[in-house]
């Protein structure tokens, strides 16, 4: 089974929530995408929220549910 992945990223002076290319939702806050990014993640298991910085490198990760990977074996 795979695991949704969101993404919480800068978008010019706000951050967003993304799942691929798509937009889940933006935000005046990094804090308030955060918050958004873990509801829909936990509301979306398995899945992995990806929180980056401003400049765009991964600050930290959240798995949710059973973490897939590495796959047993």
């Amino acid at each position: 089974m795979t695991r949704n992945e969101y993404h919480v990223v800068p978008d010019g002076a706000g951050w967003k929530v993304e799942q691929g290319s798509t937009v889940v939702g933006t935000y005046d806050t990094k804090q308030r995408a955060v918050e958004a990014g873990r509801v829909t993640a936990h509301g979306n298991e398995p899945s992995q929220l990806v929180v980056h910085t401003a400049d765009g490198k991964i600050e930290t990760e959240y798995t949710y549910q059973d973490d897939p990977y590495p796959p047993a074996g």
